[in-house]
């Protein structure tokens, strides 16, 4: 699935060397464009988002001005309930959202007041692998001897990425998980693994983690068994789809790790003149081709390698909304779970 929308990501081509009629000249001249965070300052998100706002103006008629602003809460749920409901529909709001939002509404989340599929998606600047780790000292070297034990693991809430990772794993392989929530931030929950709190994570980001904490994966203190997402070679393990042959529980995995594909997704809401949102979506794709960018990107530690366009993630969200009933039943229940439903 993620290799697949892979496939479908962004056609530059010759079209960034046309003109734009004056019109779109004029309309973004002397503006700006505000940029909405669905986190806090500092994490990835804010870091890929900051990132492009410096380079978007070059590609856009007029060069208008950009401005980032932090929307965390309710797990980015605020950010990406205002950005649809509430933001200016004039082409100068844009949002980078978290990856699993585009699918809240999808598993029944009421607080998700949105339609996925109206949002106009512009793109993203990578796709994400995440893992099921556990400390080094934790007497289980892969999944199968996982099921040997119970694994008590890390999460910020019942509610969260970690958290609902953590139960669609224990459901595909059969393992006996305990989740401990109420870590303020993944550091803090690394911290108390490495004081033996936890045995591990269900869900950091291997990008995430070779920029943030690399010693942990070259140093060989965490021991990674399992990871699932984007297929990256890089990864010491086995991908998820590579061990489960069963149908039916390959199709929830398809769902439930859908959000990954999405990366740090980037949409404008709903609305927008599709003129402006042309030109945003062809600004986008160029900057994701730009030398100068994929530099920054390397000395920042990002992964910019794997993009993918606005309509291309709008074809990828419409195939999720389309995914077997039997399989969106389930990962609605785990995340169900998650929310004391």
């Amino acid at each position: 699935m993620v290799s697949s929308l892979a496939r479908l990501a962004l056609v530059v081509a010759s079209l960034c060397g046309l003109a734009f009629p004056a019109a779109a000249d004029d309309f973004y001249r002397g503006k700006q464009v505000n940029f909405v965070v669905s986190a806090d300052a500092g994490n990835s998100y804010d870091a890929f988002a900051r990132l492009l706002a410096r380079y978007l103006p070059k590609y856009i008629p007029g060069e208008p001005g950009f401005i980032v602003q932090n929307m965390p809460g309710a797990g980015g749920l605020r950010a990406a309930n205002w950005l649809y409901n509430a933001a200016p529909k004039d082409g100068l709001t844009i949002g980078m959202l978290n990856n699993t939002l585009a699918f809240d509404p999808l598993y029944g989340n009421k607080q998700a007041q949105y339609d996925a599929m109206k949002f106009n998606w512009l793109g993203t600047p990578s796709q994400e692998s995440a893992m099921l780790i556990v400390w080094r000292t934790v007497p289980v070297d892969t999944i199968e001897q996982a099921k040997s034990r119970e694994l008590v693991l890390s999460a910020t809430g019942n509610g969260s990425t970690p958290a609902f990772f953590a139960r669609v794993l224990a459901s595909l392989f059969d393992l006996r998980v305990r989740i401990i929530p109420g870590y303020k931030s993944q550091r803090d929950a690394f911290l108390a693994m490495e004081r033996g709190e936890n045995d591990g994570n269900a869900s950091p980001f291997w990008t995430a983690l070779m920029s943030e904490s690399p010693q942990l994966v070259t140093e060989k203190q965490i021991k990674i068994l399992v990871y699932y997402g984007n297929r990256d070679p890089e990864i010491p393990a086995r991908h998820v789809l590579d061990i489960v042959t069963d149908p039916e529980k390959r199709a929830i995995m398809e769902v439930a790790q859908a959000g990954l594909a999405m990366g740090r997704p980037v949409t404008a809401p709903p609305g927008v003149d599709p003129s402006r949102i042309a030109i945003l979506r062809k600004a986008f794709d160029a900057v994701l081709v730009d030398k100068d960018y994929l530099a920054e990107c390397a000395r920042a530690r990002l992964n910019c390698s794997q993009p993918s366009g606005g309509l291309a993630m709008l074809d990828f969200v419409k195939k999720i909304y389309a995914s077997p009933k039997s399989a969106v039943d389930r990962i609605t229940a785990i995340y169900m779970e998650g929310q004391g439903g």
